[in-house]
């Protein structure tokens, strides 16, 4: 599929003249889209039921949540595995988190690399994704070569699979036992899905 085709990436026709706009109008048109997504995400509350269940049974088990991405959504993965060991007070082992680019990536674009299946899967071999893990692919698209690497290797393994996307019929899905479409739209700035897909 391509970029263009794609809910995410589509013009939104509130923002066409967002540049005409007052510094006001522009939060007020951001701040209402911005309210949209909550009720997005309770369209798909039974399927984030779902996937909680797998985490829970996974951590029951003696496994790991593993969260994959690219860009942005695997920046959230990281930032999301960081939080919950304080808040949780739990060991910093119970959340994996693979990020296309590694390390490097957090903090600047690494070009390229999400386009790899190959090294998704070498990720994945890397952190031992076994049985008992719940494996997590966060891709916007729904389409993330990166992720779909890991999400193979993990269905490989046995491991339970979960897609979060935001589009309507993601490519991932074939490889997901759950998955959560929270079909946000296309964004205030064109393409810019750190926004409400984020």
């Amino acid at each position: 599929m391509k970029f263009d085709k794609l809910e995410t990436e589509g013009a939104n026709p509130r923002t066409k003249n967002l540049d005409e706009l007052s510094t006001y109008e522009m939060l007020r048109i951001m701040n209402e889209e911005d309210a949209t997504v909550p009720l997005s995400v309770r369209d798909v509350l039974e399927e984030v039921a779902s996937a909680v269940e797998h985490c829970v049974n996974s951590i029951e088990s003696g496994g790991r949540i593993v969260y994959a991405g690219a860009g942005t959504s695997g920046r959230l993965g990281v930032l999301d595995a960081a939080e919950v060991v304080p808040t949780f007070g739990v060991s910093k082992d119970l959340f994996v988190t693979l990020m296309a680019g590694g390390q490097e990536a957090l903090a600047n674009p690494v070009e390229h690399v999400e386009d790899s299946i190959e090294q998704g899967e070498l990720d994945a071999i890397k952190v031992g994704i076994s049985r008992k893990d719940a494996v997590i692919g966060i891709s916007a698209s729904g389409r993330t070569p990166y992720v779909e690497g890991i999400l193979k290797y993990a269905r490989k393994q046995g491991a339970k699979t979960i897609v979060i996307c935001n589009v309507g019929k993601p490519y991932l899905a074939e490889f997901a036992d759950v998955t959560i479409a929270v079909r946000t739209g296309p964004e205030v700035v064109t393409g810019s899905t750190r926004l409400k897909a984020g």
